[in-house]
């Protein structure tokens, strides 16, 4: 594969450090950043190399999916999104006066009167340090902002941040996540007056709550995220030489209330998620270690140069078949899940379903198979276990086939050499190829393909 045209050449020498491999990887165009959504996909299915690494990139795996022939089918409508920005920006009009009165009079917290900064902006010169604005700020300027902040929060300002910046350490990189906002200084009703104050993390969410009830899924989904923020906020407070148990286990959502686009807070407790989220990051391969060895060939540029003349198409960088080859060099541990959570799964589940890899059964049938990686080799091993176990038993009964105590003897040892073949008895080696041959048949009916050979027999016999 011949060398991008403009991608980097991080492998030029052994001094290469892993930051360049993975803008070589990159190539010439802006990095996707990790953001919550990302982090929380990869904790769920922390084996999966090849997301690691294309995360850590920065790569745009929906624009990848594309290139190779594989669009994403998934996505928020832009409706959808109008929506959801209209909602945020009620929740936070006023320095987020909504979200306060919603702490008091829905759930009871003692929350005093806070400093609304927006961390997202430049500050203005407010003389009554209202709420701010202006224009963006870059990644670095608005990290060493928030920690300011956040260190004035630990020596007992009341401050609200809106879009803090917080860091997290993913797979040996630093990826940047932004809460939506962070309410500071509140009591839990019930909790002491002498109880020190806790910092509640608040995720904004535009799908509706309806009597109490919303989408199990999508609540899920935004536990997880509000884990994330959970997780790099309190890594800040111990950067900080702060109690990281200020920041508390629950994290407020707000929603819609009912049918109107009146919001609501609900309290959900993440400590489950938290534990999953930080027990999946520490399993989390070493991204360097997974781009060290990757051939200095292997990049995924997505640039196209500009048409040379008035209608022409611009050049693309890579072809589809070059991407798919570099894609292919990254191992991928495919999961049925991956088709909500990742712009690739389609193309993974193709190369899965190729190959007549478990993986493409689910997670249940590839851990009951061990260390069996495919389904042709598992049937194949159940097929010889039965031909195998019925041999043994049809010679053992014709040693035993004399009187009626020759006929008890024989059972009894074919029952004893079944058990000895097959580790728990011939009704499970038979049970196994049951289960192996309804996996085997599911995959098929799910590939369209006429039954197997050895499925046929069965039914036959």
């Amino acid at each position: 594969m011949p060398t991008s045209p403009s991608a980097p050449q991080a492998a030029a020498g052994p001094a290469a450090t892993t930051a360049a491999r993975l803008d070589a990887l990159r190539g010439p165009v802006p990095p996707r950043s990790h953001d919550a959504r990302t982090i929380a996909a990869l904790t769920v299915n922390p084996g999966c190399s090849r997301r690691a690494v294309l995360d850590a990139a920065g790569v745009d795996k929906r624009k990848l999916a594309e290139r190779i022939g594989f669009p994403a089918r998934y996505g928020q409508s832009p409706f959808a999104i109008t929506r959801g920005l209209a909602f945020e920006k009620q929740v936070k009009a006023d320095g987020c006066a909504a979200l306060m009165e919603l702490l008091r009079s829905s759930l009871g917290f003692t929350v005093p009167e806070h400093e609304y900064v927006d961390l997202g902006a430049e500050p203005t010169a407010d003389p009554k340090g209202g709420a701010v604005g202006g224009a963006s700020v870059d990644r670095a300027t608005r990290y060493e902002r928030t920690r300011a902040l956040f260190a004035r929060v630990a020596a007992g300002e009341p401050l609200l941040a809106d879009h803090p910046l917080l860091r997290l350490d993913v797979g040996g990189r630093t990826a940047y996540v932004e809460p939506d906002v962070v309410a500071l200084s509140a009591r839990p009703a019930g909790a002491s007056a002498t109880s020190p104050p806790r910092l509640y993390v608040a995720e904004i969410k535009s799908f509706a709550v309806i009597d109490g009830q919303a989408d199990p899924a999508k609540v899920g989904a935004a536990a997880t995220q509000a884990a994330v923020y959970v997780l790099a906020l309190r890594g800040l407070f111990a950067a900080l030489g702060a109690d990281p148990g200020l920041v508390a286990d629950d994290v407020l959502l707000v929603c819609p209330q009912d049918f109107a686009n009146r919001p609501g807070v609900h309290v959900l407790d993440v400590r489950r998620q938290l534990a999953a989220v930080e027990r999946q990051l520490a399993r989390l391969p070493r991204i360097g270690a997974l781009v060290a060895d990757l051939d200095p060939t292997v990049d995924f540029d997505l640039a196209v140069d500009p048409p040379a003349a008035e209608g022409e198409t611009g050049r693309e960088h890579r072809s589809g078949a070059e991407l798919t080859k570099s894609l292919s060099v990254i191992e991928a541990r495919y999961a049925p899940e991956c088709v909500t959570r990742c712009e690739l799964a389609f193309h993974c589940r193709a190369e899965s379903r190729a190959a007549a890899a478990a993986d493409a059964l689910g997670r249940s049938v590839r851990d009951a198979l061990g260390g069996i990686e495919s389904i042709d080799e598992a049937l194949a091993l159940a097929d010889s276990a039965t031909d195998s176990m019925t041999a043994s038993t049809t010679a053992v009964a014709g040693v035993g086939g004399g009187g009626g105590g020759g006929i008890s003897g024989g059972v009894g040892i074919s029952g004893r050499m079944s058990g000895a073949a097959g580790g728990g008895g011939g009704a499970d080696r038979q049970g196994a190829a049951r289960l192996l041959r309804a996996a085997a048949r599911a995959y098929d009916e799910a590939l369209l393909v006429p039954p197997r050979v050895a499925e046929q027999e069965a039914a036959r016999a």
